[in-house]
This record gives C-alpha cells, structure tokens and sequence, in this order.
C-alpha cells in the first residue's frame, strides 16, 4: 500500500524491524508546554523502545507522559529510505527484577557513578513510510 506522497506504507512488524537495526533515535515531548526534540540511544525490547538515562537528564521530565519517537534511514538525495514513528506511555522502571533484566540489554550507561534511570515507551501506535 502506498499513502498520497507515493510513499510505501510499512506494516507494523515491518516497523518494529527496523526498529531493531538502529541504535539513536529521537525523544519528543514536551516540557514546560513548549515541544522538545532529544536525541536518545535505546534498544527495543519486544514492543518497547528502552532508554538508559543518567540522573539529571533532560528526557527524565517525560516520565508517566505520552510521548513520540522517531527513527529514520534517508539518503541525501532522497533517492532511498525510511521513517518509523511511534507514539506510547513512556514510564521509568522501578521493579528490581524487570530492572536486572534491562540491566543486561546492550545498552551503554551514558552517566557517572551509576544513577541510571530506564525509561519504556510503549509502542501503542507505530507508522512508517519508504521511498520506494
């Protein structure tokens, strides 16, 4: 299926796929009522896009908040590639065995003396287009 820009509409599992093969995205909420765009790194975990933050980071204000997160893959002169966009809940992990799980998800601490924080979001809605 194609939208009206010509665009070949991906399926969800087409989605979570190439999910799977980046490593940085961007975090979209909004703080203070004004929209924020954060690069994050995560991994995904089932349907669940995982951020390991470090304390005081910017993402921890969209904690029990709806966010959006996006990845894409396009060649400078469009000639190919794709988007994926999802939209879900994001919330921080406090329950130490779901935490010593993440905890061994390849995903790098980006902080100092260890005062990470996991954040989910869950995928609840996921889109994505490729150039054809």
């Amino acid at each position: 299926m194609y939208d009206s820009a010509g665009l070949q509409v991906l399926s969800r599992e087409e989605c979570l796929e190439l999910l799977g093969t980046a490593a940085i995205g961007r975090l979209v909420y909004t703080h203070m009522a004004l929209p924020v765009v954060h690069p994050v790194v995560f991994v995904l975990d089932g349907e669940c896009v995982v951020l390991r933050v470090p304390d005081g980071s910017a993402t921890l204000v969209a904690r029990d908040t709806i966010v959006a997160f996006q990845i894409d893959d396009v060649a400078s002169d469009l000639s190919r590639g794709w988007s994926v966009m999802a939209v879900g809940h994001v919330t921080e992990v406090e329950e130490q065995a779901r935490l010593a799980r993440l905890r061994q998800l390849p995903l790098a601490s980006r902080g100092v003396g260890g005062g990470d924080h996991f954040l989910v979001v869950d995928l609840e809605v996921l889109s994505g287009r490729r150039i054809p």
